[in-house]
């Protein structure tokens, strides 16, 4: 029964998915915004929001010291998925569609809209990593580096949404719901109304979340059925389930040669995870946003984040270019956190 759970919800997720990606596109046309905005800002928030409800829900309303720690560990661990297990999902997706992809292994992207996430990204990531070294008192301190990363994650922003309009309408897949908007379909075949646009967006995150929390039982069970350590099931397979959307939205773009759109999905993300949940962590549990003997695990995780991004677009800054098999040192880098969290379970 679990196995058709897991199935079921992986349909249903893959689905969400499908309409998501088509529907955000629509949704930038609509507004007129640049590609970077469509992939960074919106398509990166709405498919990060499901994961970012976790921590938030666990700091501000389940209460105590026990569910802050599962929180921190979970804002934590959102970047450092972003960075490692999903840039190389995003890889093999690649090199797996590259007979059908126009530019096949090499990545269409703008490089300039990358470096810009990642910059943000590693500055936004580093101040939070390093209120994590402030005393616990006064914890006003750690009030104000709250409030700096909410405005760079504002400046950011706004950076991708006064860049130029590049969607343009012949590179977009009708709408999916646009048939059925009859009145509107008669009007234009071709355009659907920005009502319809809105209710397809909330109809695939809507499948998202549903999809992800039947997932994330499913796998609970399980791993429960087979006898699965529950530290294990919390550092490694919980917080894959979670990341689903982000990795699935990216394989559907990269198949369809929007390279920008997959990664800035990634890397879009990665800035908003490193800075608005950690608002909350710093503002309604700072005494667990730090760094003591229970967190290192959690913290090592952000220092992997670090190695991994470097890796992957420290060469890209260089170069220009991006190549699907750039991608999976992510792999190699999330194997060294596997084995940390061996070493963990087995109370080395």
């Amino acid at each position: 029964m679990a196995v058709l759970i897991l199935v079921i919800a992986l349909f249903v997720i893959l689905l969400g998915a499908e309409l998501f990606t088509n529907g955000i596109e629509w949704l930038g046309r609509k507004l007129d915004l640049a590609e970077g905005a469509v992939g960074s800002v919106l398509a990166a928030v709405g498919t990060a929001l499901p994961e970012t409800m976790i921590p938030i829900i666990a700091i501000l309303f389940a209460g105590g010291e026990a569910s802050h720690e599962v929180g921190i560990g979970a804002i934590l661990g959102a970047p450092f998925m972003l960075s490692t297990l999903a840039m190389f999902v995003t890889g093999m997706g690649v090199l797996a569609f590259r007979a059908r992809r126009a530019t096949g292994e090499q990545m269409r992207i703008d490089a300039p809209t990358l470096s810009h996430d990642i910059r943000y990204f590693a500055i936004a990531y580093a101040i939070a990593i390093g209120a994590a070294f402030l005393p616990l008192e006064p914890v006003w301190l750690k009030w104000i580096v709250a409030v700096g990363l909410v405005l760079i994650y504002g400046w950011y922003v706004r950076g991708h949404f006064v860049a130029d309009p590049e969607l343009e309408l012949e590179d977009l897949a009708p709408l999916r719901f646009h048939r059925f908007d009859r009145p509107g379909h008669r009007r234009d075949p071709a355009t659907p109304r920005l009502r319809v646009v809105n209710l397809q967006v909330a109809a695939a995150l809507a499948l998202i979340v549903l999809g992800a929390v039947f997932f994330v039982d499913g796998v609970e069970q399980v791993a429960g059925a087979i006898g699965v350590d529950e530290l294990l099931l919390a550092l490694v397979i919980a917080p894959i389930a979670t990341e689903l959307p982000e990795k699935f939205n990216s394989i559907i773009w990269v198949r369809q040669n929007k390279d920008t759109l997959a990664m800035g999905n990634i890397t879009g993300a990665m800035v908003f995870q490193s800075t608005i949940p950690t608002f909350v962590a710093l503002v309604f549990a700072s005494s667990a946003w730090h760094i003591t003997e229970g967190s290192y695990t959690a913290f090592a995780s952000a220092a992997i984040a670090f190695l991994s991004t470097a890796a992957i677009f420290i060469p890209l800054a260089r170069r220009g270019s991006l190549r699907g098999r750039n991608l999976l040192v992510g792999g190699a880098f999330y194997l060294i956190y596997l084995g940390l969290i061996v070493v963990v379970v087995v109370g080395v």
